[in-house]
């Protein structure tokens, strides 16, 4: 009982910065789509950008990507899939003078 409980807590944290993210695009992109869509109709006078829900969208949207991907990172890399360059550094052994 104890293993689905840890698994269900697992899955939820990455279900929620997957949530998140898909929240922030759906701002980013109904931000967009008014600008856009009120500058079609009236090419004259420029509407304003909604700024405040464009940048609150890209937060949530780059955190929610940046968690996950951390977690896949650090996964790979505990066990071993990743390239040579991202692997843990080992100290080197001192050097023996002659």
């Amino acid at each position: 009982m104890r293993q689905v409980i840890a698994r269900f807590i697992a899955i939820l944290l990455l279900v929620i910065p997957g949530f998140m993210a898909t929240y922030g695009f759906l701002l980013l992109k109904d931000s967009l789509f008014v600008f856009f869509s009120e500058y079609g109709n009236n090419e004259a006078v420029a509407p304003a950008f909604q700024w405040g829900k464009f940048i609150a969208g890209m937060l949530m949207f780059m955190a929610g990507v940046g968690f996950i991907g951390g977690w896949i990172f650090f996964r790979d890399r505990k066990r071993n899939y990743v390239a040579p360059r991202f692997k843990p550094k080992r100290p080197r052994p001192p050097r023996q003078d002659a």
